[in-house]
């Protein structure tokens, strides 16, 4: 076989390998930052079902203060 046949599929196959391996990585690295995002979406979401329940707290809370704030100008 000439060698220059040789190089050439030697380059070819290097070629071939490096193309496939940054397809891999870089596939990785999509699936790694998508899987970011998506905790991160959990977390927000999470939050914005909690937010009515303290909104709802604060004011069961705000009502019971100024219940006490009314009981304390009659005995005060």
């Amino acid at each position: 076989m000439d060698s220059t046949i040789f190089v050439a599929i030697l380059s070819l196959l290097g070629t071939l390998a490096g193309s496939l391996g940054g397809i891999v990585v870089s596939s990785k690295l999509v699936n790694f930052r998508l899987q970011q995002l998506e905790n991160r979406v959990a977390e927000h979401n999470n939050f914005a079902r909690r937010l009515p329940v303290l909104e709802e707290q604060m004011k069961v809370a705000n009502h019971r203060i100024e219940d006490l704030e009314g009981v304390m100008q009659h005995v005060g």
